[in-house]
């Protein structure tokens, strides 16, 4: 999450499943208007605090982070005091009612979260996740999710049938993974001008050319 600190200009992030515990490197991304950060390790919902500095945010979602905790209406109501300009939280629309309850309810965030302070989270913070647990939440990562983060970014992946030949033996799991760095690509891409995509087309015929002369070779 740290390569937001040199993306002042991103719309839209989807970080869902990634283990990720500090929101301060976003504090940065002043044109940011949608951002998903479900299945992460956010102890604390006074993460919210370096949210707020984002004029343009509209669409958030937090779920299944531990700063959910175990009170629904708490959470919602905190973040929506918090964040008054979402019109989505947790692919759920913001009412004006909600608006006006969360001030009576929701807890106002005034200061960055002393690192593993949890006063305004529910669960004890994670430990510091292995290579293996992330790999593991990565892959439980489901085709479904994959495909919604295409629409989110408004773009497509190329058809299967296209990179099949270079991936002969992809397991599902491998599979998950891979759209997972082929999504973060694309999204990344947006940030690039025009110098920036030639040198990057120019590294993918690289790599296309390499990848065919190995298959041919195999044959």
């Amino acid at each position: 999450i740290s390569i937001c600190r040199d993306l002042p200009n991103i719309e839209v992030i989807t970080f869902s499943v990634n283990g990720i515990s500090d929101l301060e490197p976003l504090q940065r991304c002043q044109n940011l208007s949608e951002l998903y950060l479900r299945k992460n390790n956010i102890s604390s919902l006074d993460e919210l605090f370096y949210l707020k500095a984002l004029p343009r945010l509209r669409v958030l979602w937090l779920a299944e982070n531990p700063c959910c905790g175990p009170d629904p209406h708490r959470y919602r109501m905190t973040v929506l005091r918090n964040l008054p300009s979402l019109q989505r939280l947790d692919n759920q629309a913001v009412t004006e009612e909600e608006l006006s309850q969360a001030l009576l309810d929701g807890v106002e965030i005034t200061a960055p979260p002393a690192r593993g302070s949890l006063e305004n989270g529910w669960s004890e913070p994670a430990a510091g996740s292995t290579t293996s647990e992330l790999e593991s939440q990565l892959l439980s990562c489901s085709l479904q999710e994959t495909q919604k983060t295409e629409e989110e970014l408004d773009m497509k992946l190329a058809p299967r049938d296209k990179y099949s030949s270079y991936f002969p033996q992809e397991t599902d799991c491998n599979r998950k993974k891979r759209n997972n760095v082929l999504n973060a690509i694309l999204l990344l891409m947006k940030e690039l001008d025009t110098e920036g995509l030639e040198v990057i087309q120019q590294a993918v015929v690289r790599r296309l050319q390499a990848l065919q002369k190995k298959e041919l070779q195999e044959e």
